[in-house]
């Protein structure tokens, strides 16, 4: 993503760098009481409320630290008592109760997941016991007075966000109850009861979002009074895709079901011809996420005042999440060499990476496209925007910003390797979300790319996106951020060109259908397959399809590059791949059709080698060269058989292998050239539920692996988890024997009800892309209780003895 651009790569500058040791604990805040009075000096109830700016006023207007230190993830607290919230204060902090005060002697945030704010706001699956809210929705709370409420009585809440709350950033809002707020923000008395005050309180759809403090002040004739801050009573405000004021909003509930709530999806990779899937448990409610979500936002040194701005958050995340000039939350690692972490293949979720990070403080090794993708999915789904995963099949990564894919061979056809810098991958995994574009033209809001696999710097940062679908389906590269280069990814031609007698290139074929051939994400509401090609480009060959690419282009380095192309073209090839299984044999085969009305003979080269998903080549290990003669609307076929001892030596990542083709016609001087790619076939892990799932019990799942190869496979690792059911457990089995048979049994106890899925997976360094799931339907405890403690070590690890592996 090199080249002009008009987006401004934001907090560029000051990049959290880590300590040298990471500490559990974040430095302590500045005391807040040390600062200057806001306002001119005037006191906190003349700036909240007119009518109140008489009478004695404190000079303090902050009131006391928070009581304990505040870490970046909350512990979960069971059975805690509505009206224990620390000692009453008066507002100048000297512990002076004066009789006829309002104290708030407690406070009831009606924050149990059963309670009618987590319900109403969508957070019940949280495994929080905090008060988790939507902006621009009411919530309720209730406030213990130490006597009845008078209507001369004067009441304000106030949440603060940042070590420098401020009113005119919105990281200081201060809500008068009974009276209307700005920008959407005030309370109302809905009920009092004795010494009980009910409020329903309004956010505003713009708020900032992250974990507020909250406090409560009163004014009464015998003076002020401020409820002390408490970390019990911290509240986390979330973007909100069921209000229609918000930007992010949504106005399909099934949208928003699955692209929101949904807590585990499919990701899909492989070849456009051999699609794999794998299930992906997103994890966005499990205990320490949010935490995690929020901790990333911190560590780019995001200023609060920005977070309310789904634009700015998406691209600080496309940047946090990879570790390149930030420190961030995941390590790229493309060489095969995992030794020193984890291959990208084992992770079977988000969950373990991101407690990982927000345990230590450092990047945790390794991820490639798809969990870089996935990871970006939780993040987003947590802070509350409706996100997907996407997968793009033959994708381009454009290097000179040509807006075409350029591929070098010499007189013979045979490829230039160290010319051919552009590169398409297998497949490329990303991320849509949904949100308005306050900041683009009109037309341009919807579904918007986010890109968090390092490729290319975006204004010396590596982020990509958020980028408007629309803008990429039409070729208007000049939109805002980094539309050139997804649309290079989904929508380029392949250019290929040979090398001449003079040392020059030419153009010799113009590949217009190879880019972006299939982009793929999971349905809604189901675990099907759905083709979302369409919104990313019109119909390939189309006249607008044309118009896109050639107006893009434009705007390329190479912008005259259809004016030099040669049509002559009669014979038509076509390559076809077996389903190959990892360790058997296989055979490619290139079909040539003459489709004019003359003789034709072909001088055919198959070069084959290893591939990694990116598009990056492995030297030839096989070619074959051979002349075929067509009669006029004759076929022929030309057949490459490969074997296990002939591919086993070269395997790399994913088993993926590239055919390049070449041709030339001797009567008409026609050149052919192809590249495809195929993989080689995992066989999956089984997985058996023994028994029935509830609450609280626990239950035991079976694993059953059959190892395809003839050799043993080493230091073989097995992982386990599922949201509700399983944190992230990493299971050390040893060896396994060539063509041997395993079985594992491990125990689980589900804390949460409902459907729900358990994925495992298996990675050795002889064979990965191992996976395995089951849905398990969990029904809630006897006793009534919905949830479960959802506590516990964030990762478990265990080795496993041969004897109890079982074997057939």
């Amino acid at each position: 993503m090199e080249g002009p651009r008009s987006d401004v790569g934001r907090w560029g500058g000051s990049p959290w760098q880590p300590p040298t040791t990471p500490s559990p604990e974040p430095e302590p805040e500045p005391d807040r009481r040390s600062r200057s009075r806001r306002g001119g000096g005037r006191s906190f109830w003349a700036r909240c409320c007119g009518c109140c700016s008489c009478g004695n006023r404190a000079d303090d207007d902050w009131g006391p630290e928070p009581s304990g230190s505040r870490s970046r993830g909350s512990s979960s607290r069971g059975g805690r008592r509505p009206e224990s919230r620390g000692s009453a204060v008066n507002a100048a902090g000297d512990g002076t109760i004066r009789e006829g005060m309002l104290v708030v002697t407690g406070v009831d945030l009606l924050c149990s997941r059963s309670d009618q704010n987590r319900r109403e706001h969508h957070t019940d699956e949280f495994e929080y016991d905090d008060l988790i809210v939507r902006r621009g929705q009411p919530f309720h709370l209730v406030l213990f007075l130490n006597r009845e409420y008078e209507s001369s009585d004067r009441i304000a809440l106030e949440l603060l966000i940042g070590n420098n709350p401020e009113v005119g950033k919105g990281t200081h809002v201060i809500i008068p109850v009974g009276k209307g707020g700005s920008d959407g923000w005030k309370a109302q008395v809905t009920k009092t009861s004795g010494h009980n005050l009910n409020l329903r309180v309004h956010t505003s759809p713009n708020a900032i979002i992250g974990k507020f403090q909250f406090t409560v002040r009163t004014r009464s004739e015998a003076g002020e009074f401020q409820l002390p801050f408490d970390p019990r009573n911290e509240i986390y405000i979330l973007f909100n895709p069921w209000c229609p004021e918000d930007l992010v909003y949504v106005d399909h509930e099934d949208w928003r079901q699955e692209y929101v709530l949904n807590e585990s999806g499919r990701i899909y990779y492989g070849t456009e011809a051999q699609i794999g899937e794998r299930t992906w448990n997103y994890g966005q409610f499990d205990h320490g996420v949010l935490d995690a979500c929020l901790y990333i936002l911190d560590r780019r040194g995001m200023p609060y005042g920005g977070r309310g701005d789904p634009v700015s958050v998406c691209r600080v995340i496309s940047a946090m999440v990879n570790s390149l000039d930030d420190n961030g939350v995941l390590i790229g690692n493309w060489t095969g060499d995992y030794s020193r972490g984890t291959n990208p293949s084992a992770w079977v979720g988000s969950v373990e990476i991101l407690l990982s990070y927000l345990r230590t403080g450092y990047s945790v090794p390794y991820g490639q496209c798809w969990v870089f993708a996935g990871v970006t999915t939780t993040v987003l789904r947590c802070l509350g925007l409706a996100t997907r995963t996407v997968t793009n099949f033959n994708s381009a990564h454009d290097t000179d910003t040509s807006l075409t894919m350029d591929i070098y061979f010499d007189e013979n056809m045979k490829p230039l390797e160290h010319l051919n810098h552009d590169s398409v991958w297998n497949f490329h995994v990303w991320n849509d979300c949904w949100m308005k574009r306050p900041d683009l033209p009109s037309g341009f809001d919807g579904w918007q790319v986010v890109d968090a696999t390092p490729q290319e710097t975006s204004s010396g940062i590596f982020c990509c996106g958020p980028c408007s679908v629309e803008s990429i389906k039409n070729g208007l590269v000049y939109m805002k951020y980094d539309t050139p280069f997804i649309f290079a990814e989904v929508n380029s031609d392949k250019v290929y060109w040979q090398r001449q007698d003079d040392g020059s290139f030419k153009i010799v074929y113009v590949e217009e259908k190879a880019i972006g051939t299939l982009i793929v994400t999971k349905a809604i509401s189901s675990n099907m397959r759905e083709d979302i090609t369409h919104i990313y480009k019109h119909p390939e060959g189309s006249e607008a399809e044309r118009k896109a690419v050639e107006k893009a282009a434009a705007h390329g380095s190479k912008p005259n590059v259809y004016a030099t192309r040669d049509s002559a073209e009669d014979v038509a090839m076509q390559v076809e791949a077996q389903d190959a299984v990892m360790g058997q044999d296989l055979a490619v085969c290139v079909v040539l059709t003459n489709r004019g009305g003359s003789r034709r003979t072909v001088k055919l080269h198959l070069y084959l080698s290893v591939t990694y998903y990116t598009g990056v080549t492995g030297p030839t290990f096989k070619e074959t060269k051979k002349e075929v003669a067509l009669a006029p609307g004759a076929s022929d076929s030309v057949t490459m058989p490969v074997t296990y001892k002939e591919y086993k030596p070269h395997l790399v990542d994913q088993g993926a292998m590239l055919l390049n083709v070449s041709g030339h016609v001797k009567e008409s001087g026609q050149v052919l050239a192809k590249q495809h790619t195929f993989r080689l076939r995992t066989p999956d892990l089984s997985l058996t539920l023994l028994g029935a799932a509830v609450v609280g019990q626990e239950c035991e799942v079976q694993i059953v692996f059959k190892n395809p190869l003839p050799i043993t496979l080493t230091n073989v690792v097995f992982r386990l988890e599922g949201s509700g059911l399983q944190r992230p457990k990493v299971l050390n089995v040893g060896d396994i024997g060539g063509n041997e048979t395993v079985t594992l049994r491990q125990t689980f106890v589900p804390v949460r009800p409902g459907p729900r899925q358990l994925i495992a997976s298996l990675d050795s360094p002889q064979l990965s892309q191992v996976h395995g799931v089951i849905q398990v339907d969990v029904a809630p405890a006897s006793g009534g209780g919905v949830f479960s403690d959802a506590g516990g070590d964030s990762r478990l690890e265990e080795s496993i003895p041969m004897a109890s592996r079982g074997g057939a």
